[in-house]
C-alpha cells in the first residue's frame, strides 16, 4: 500500500509540474469577473510563437501588457487563440462573436468576444 501511495505522489508531482495559473497584468483569470472579454493572437515575426492578448477593460499602455502570463510573469505561448477560447469555458465564458479586424490592405486579425454564462 505504501508503494502505491508513493508512486501516486511521484506521478502527481510530475503531472502538475507544468501547471501554472494564468494571469493578465497580475490578475488571475479566475479573478476576472467581466461580462465580456476580448481575445486575439499576436504571432511573432519569423517565429511560430503565438501569444494571446486578453482584454477585459484593464488599462494597458502596451499591447504586451495584455498578454496572458504564467505565475512567474513570463508570457505564455499558445498554439492559437482558440486554445485559450476553449480554456476559458472552464472559467465560465462562452464564445459570443468572432470578427476580423483589418490590419492593412491585405492582412487582418481575428478577435474573439467571450461572454460570461
Amino acid at each position: 500500500m505504501k508503494k502505491i501511495m508513493t508512486l501516486a505522489t511521484v506521478v502527481a508531482c510530475f503531472a502538475l509540474k507544468d501547471a501554472k495559473a494564468q494571469n493578465v497584468n497580475g490578475v488571475r483569470l479566475s479573478d476576472i469577473h467581466a461580462d465580456y472579454v476580448e481575445l486575439s493572437q499576436d504571432r511573432q515575426i519569423f517565429s511560430r510563437k503565438v501569444y494571446v492578448i486578453f482584454e477585459y477593460g484593464q488599462k494597458a499602455s502596451r499591447e504586451s501588457e495584455a498578454y496572458v502570463k504564467d505565475d512567474n510573469g513570463k508570457d505564455m505561448e499558445f498554439n492559437s487563440a482558440i486554445e485559450l477560447v476553449n480554456k476559458m469555458k472552464g472559467y465560465g465564458y462562452e464564445l459570443f462573436q468572432a470578427y476580423a479586424e483589418q490590419n492593412g490592405k491585405e492582412s487582418s486579425k481575428t478577435k474573439y468576444i467571450l461572454k460570461r454564462k
